[in-house]
C-alpha cells in the first residue's frame, strides 16, 4: 500500500457503480477514508461501502442530487463536517440522458444534461473550492471525457459539450486554486464499459469504435482508476495542475 492516500479524507460523487465505485474501491485499498456518493443507486452505494469495509478499509454513503445547487453545497459541507475536513473531492456524476442530434434535442434532454454535467461538477467545485482555499491544501480531481475533444459519437455531441465545460472548468480552478496550495485536475476516460454505455449504445456502435482504439478493446473501469490515484497522491503529482490525462487506449492522442 503506497503511503501517499492513506487516511486521506475523499469523497466521491457519483461512486455507486462504474468508474466511480472503482476509484472507491481503490482509494479506500490505499488507506483513504472513503464517502461514496450516490443519486438514486442507494443499493449500489451501500454494495461498495460494504466491500470496503469488509475488505477493512473505511468507507460510507451519502446521498443526494448534486445536479441542485443547494443540494450540492450541502453535501459537500456534510463530508467536510463527516470527515474532519476534506482531502480530495472527486466529482464522477454525469449522465447523456439519451443520444440524439442537437437539431432533435428537447428542451428537457437539455437541461437534464447541462444541470446534472455541468451544474452538479459546478456547484460541488464551488462549495468545495471555498473550503479547500480555507484549508490551504486539497485536491479536486473532475472527470470529463474523450467527447470533450471529439463532439462525441453518434448522437453524443450535447454530453460532449458538458463535459468540455468540465475540462475547461479544471484549469480555471487550477489556477485560481493554486495560491492557495489547492491542486485542480481531471480524467477524461474513452469508451469504458460501464452500465453507462449498456444504457446509451449499441453493441453496434460498441464494435465500431473498438476499430478506432489501437490497443483493440474497451477500457474498463478499473483500467481509470491509476490516473485518478495518480492526480490524487501528492508524492507523485504534487507539481501537476490545471491537466486532462487522457485514459482512451489511444483513441484520441492529443
Amino acid at each position: 500500500m503506497r503511503p501517499g492516500l492513506k487516511d486521506k479524507r475523499t469523497v466521491i460523487f457519483g461512486a455507486s457503480s462504474g468508474i466511480g465505485a472503482a476509484v472507491a474501491r481503490r482509494f479506500a485499498a490505499c488507506g483513504a477514508n472513503v464517502l461514496i456518493h450516490f443519486n438514486s443507486n442507494r443499493a449500489g452505494a451501500e454494495t461498495v461501502a460494504a466491500e470496503i469495509q469488509k475488505a477493512g478499509g473505511k468507507a460510507n454513503v451519502i446521498g443526494g442530487d448534486v445536479s441542485d445547487g443547494k443540494i450540492a453545497a450541502r453535501l459537500v459541507d456534510e463530508a467536510a463536517a463527516s470527515l474532519g475536513g476534506l482531502d480530495i473531492v472527486i466529482n464522477n456524476a454525469g449522465s447523456m440522458f439519451g443520444r440524439t442530434a442537437i437539431a432533435a434535442a428537447t428542451d428537457e434532454q437539455y437541461r437534464d444534461v447541462l444541470d446534472l454535467n455541468i451544474g452538479g461538477v459546478f456547484f460541488a467545485c464551488r462549495r468545495a473550492a471555498a473550503i479547500l482555499q480555507e484549508q490551504r491544501s486539497g485536491t479536486i480531481i473532475n472527470t470529463t471525457s474523450v467527447a470533450a475533444r471529439t463532439g462525441g459519437g453518434d448522437g453524443a455531441g450535447l454530453y460532449g459539450s458538458t463535459k468540455a465545460f468540465v475540462s475547461t472548468l479544471t484549469r480555471v480552478l487550477a489556477k485560481e486554486l493554486a495560491p492557495f496550495g489547492v491542486r485542480v485536475n481531471a480524467v477524461a476516460p474513452g469508451v469504458i464499459a460501464t452500465n453507462f454505455h449498456e444504457k446509451f449504445s449499441t453493441p453496434e456502435q460498441l464494435a465500431a469504435a473498438v476499430k478506432g482504439i489501437p490497443l483493440g478493446r474497451l477500457g474498463t473501469s478499473e483500467d481509470c482508476v491509476g490516473a485518478f490515484e495518480f492526480l490524487a497522491d501528492d508524492a507523485m503529482s504534487g507539481y501537476i495542475t490545471g491537466q486532462v490525462i487522457e485514459v482512451n487506449g489511444g483513441q484520441l492522442m492529443p
